[in-house]
């Protein structure tokens, strides 16, 4: 990616992109004839999820960025897709994180709770989509027990 030297139009700049490529995949699943519901993110009943068991290494440990498929916050899902690629209404937090891991600030570790070889979010969205909008292939994510 290209700096200009203003972190702000750089965060804007970033933001756009990602929107776009979000918009340019919801087009491509229409032309292919994909259902609509095709690239929402999921979203996980963590209750289900502890009923089945859980992670059995609990604590903060790098993930990997792919393995992030789905959220346990109905709210949340409307906000990214399936590949955490931000709307238009996640854009004031998503630059603002985006400028933090710019200036080199230490973000906090995500929360997940696993489900199968995957993972669901629980807290963290917007540092997933910034990470992987920056082209980080893992994240620091406190795996949550069951």
């Amino acid at each position: 990616m290209l700096m200009t030297g203003s972190a702000t139009i750089d965060a804007q700049r970033a933001f756009t992109r990602a929107e776009r490529r979000r918009r340019r995949a919801a087009i491509a699943r229409r032309l292919r004839r994909r259902p609509s519901d095709a690239g929402h993110l999921a979203v996980v009943d963590e209750g289900g999820v502890r009923a089945r068991g859980g992670d059995a290494r609990p604590g903060i440990r790098e993930i990997p960025l792919e393995a992030i498929h789905a959220t346990t916050e109905p709210s949340r899902a409307a906000l990214f897709d399936a590949s955490f690629r931000p709307s238009r209404k996640a854009r004031e937090r998503w630059e603002r994180l985006w400028l933090a891991e710019q200036r080199g600030a230490t973000l906090p570790p995500i929360s997940v709770v696993r489900v199968g070889d995957a993972y669901a979010v629980r807290d963290g969205h917007h540092r997933v989509s910034v990470a992987q909008a920056r082209g980080a292939v893992a994240i620091d994510a406190t795996v949550e027990a069951a």
